[in-house]
């Protein structure tokens, strides 16, 4: 008799848990919706009951499916500044989500440096001064493992290391408290296009801390491509496909953890291949986006092998994103990695690495990039003025997205030509050229070592030469002091480039 009740019990419990209504965890209070876009809500229920939902003036119904779950769009929306309700319930059951706006939603991924909280940015305790966004709202979800670092984990983050598990959190607005713990970069991306646009701007925070970018792209993307899909061999933490750095770190928050689920790549971690895709982007994908900003590539900067595909990987994703959520220009702005002089992060690449990320540029369409060799920090990967570099992501949105007649970037160069014993360079973006100090431009070089003359003449660069050089590096060492800058005060971006010869003599 105890074995009966105790299974009509059981049978009584799985229909209670069955029967609950509920929505992904990304939907609460303070949310931003994106305009202009189909609305859609979606969630679990009872199989075969009525969810009724409410939003506006407006009323959907849907039948839940045998797998429990229900969805339903709305027509698209205007911006909307008022606070609006979407009211949903299945049976006796109510959810109210309360305190809801309508305007743009920009996607924040990355590593630490988009991670990087604002009460620990250079201009922290002057904004609070002047906090009042209201219209800024945020989801700062927390994650498994944040800021554990150099030892194992316990059993509590390794329960939660599940895709439904990974990241924990509500929406936010933004006040002197909340922001405390926001993307600094993505606080000052959103302040500036909602000052300038007038309009709710929600912020979506799935940085991680040390990430590579494989873990931000679909793990059948990766498999599926020809040059990337090695990197999803089994036992992923042994894979020399896949950065060393993070291979490490893997090692030792798992080595002797207990609880942590695995499968045939190994145990599940925030750097596993596709493992950050999957807890975070590819729950999201119902819900429209304006767009993307992306500051990555410390992780993936440190052995010669991932710098050279960086590009070809960075766009696989940026692809991907734009084909999963059925808009091919949705713009995605990125960060060129800062200068630095630490043998701790194998810098001697970053030259490079900065180059491939300014080669993106010129092969993929609707996106930007934000410079920040100026403001590096010389033995810190982590500079602490994000203020710059959030306003000049904007700038690419405020002039691709908003419609603004704005420069969005320093000097780009176009070519290089030597003609009678000059190497003479032209820049996109290069009205006004000038230097941001000192009497001479720094950062010149035929070698990529030595520091050579150079002259601003007429908005291009004049190098004097002896005879016609093969490449003309400017910014190429780690930590740079090239000061070139355009008329709005944007460096021009580091960079090796191919000189050509227009010389007939």
């Amino acid at each position: 008799m105890k074995g009966l009740l105790a299974f009509v019990f059981c049978l009584f419990g799985i229909n209670l848990i069955a029967a609950q209504l509920s929505l992904p965890s990304f939907f609460s209070d303070h949310m931003v919706l994106q305009r202009d876009k189909p609305i859609h809500f979606w969630g679990k229920g009872t199989p075969d009951m009525l969810v009724r939902v409410q939003f506006l003036s407006h009323i959907k119904q849907a039948r839940v499916a045998k797998d429990s779950t229900w969805s339903v769009y709305f027509k698209a929306q205007d911006a909307n500044n008022l606070p609006g309700a979407v009211h949903i319930s299945q049976g006796r059951e109510k959810i109210v989500l309360s305190n809801m706006l309508i305007g743009d939603v920009w996607l924040c991924i990355g590593q630490s440096n988009m991670e990087w909280p604002m009460e620990k940015e250079m201009h922290f305790e002057e904004e609070l001064k002047n906090i009042g966004q209201t219209s800024l709202r945020f989801y700062n979800p927390t994650y498994a493992g944040k800021n554990v670092y150099n030892r194992v984990f316990s059993d509590s983050i390794g329960k939660r290391l599940q895709v439904d598990r990974f990241y924990e959190g509500n929406w936010q607005l933004s006040d002197s408290s909340t922001i405390k713990t926001m993307s600094a970069v993505g606080y000052y991306f959103g302040k500036k296009i909602a000052k300038e646009e007038k309009l709710p701007i929600g912020l979506i925070n799935l940085a991680i801390g040390g990430a590579p970018l494989e873990t931000f792209i679909s793990l059948t993307t990766l498999k599926n491509d020809l040059q990337f899909s090695g990197k999803t061999r089994k036992d992923w933490i042994h894979n020399d496909n896949l950065p060393v750095w993070i291979r490490e770190r893997a090692t030792q928050n798992t080595k002797t953890a207990a609880n942590i689920p695995s499968d045939s790549l190994g145990p599940n971690h925030a750097y596993k291949p596709g493992f950050a895709y999957s807890a975070g982007i590819d729950p999201m994908l119902g819900m429209p986006i304006r767009g993307v900003i992306w500051y990555q590539g410390e992780s993936n900067a440190q052995e010669i092998e991932r710098v050279q595909e960086y590009a070809d990987l960075q766009e696989l994703m940026i692809l991907d994103y734009r084909e999963k959520w059925r808009a091919p220009q949705m713009p995605f702005y990125w960060v060129q990695l800062s200068s630095i002089d630490s043998t701790q992060y194998k810098s001697q690449y970053w030259p490079l690495f900065r180059d491939e990320q300014r080669k993106a540029l010129e092969r993929i369409k609707y996106v930007g990039m934000a410079v920040s060799s100026d403001i590096g920090a010389r033995n810190d990967v982590h500079p602490t003025n994000k203020k710059d570099v959030g306003e000049r992501l904007a700038r690419w949105a405020l002039k691709d997205v908003y419609g603004h007649e704005v420069i969005p970037s320093g000097p780009l160069p176009k070519k290089a030509i030597y003609k009678n014993g000059q190497v003479i360079v032209s820049f996109k973006y290069g009205h006004g050229l000038s230097l941001s100090g000192g009497q001479s431009i720094k950062g010149f070089s035929v070698d990529g070592k030595s520091q050579i003359e150079a002259f601003v003449v007429d908005d291009n660069i004049v190098i004097p030469v002896s005879k016609r050089p093969d490449f003309l590096y400017y910014g190429w060492q780690p930590w740079t002091k090239a000061n070139l800058i355009n008329s709005e005060k944007l460096p021009a971006s580091t960079f090796k480039i191919k000189v050509g010869s227009t010389d007939k003599n």
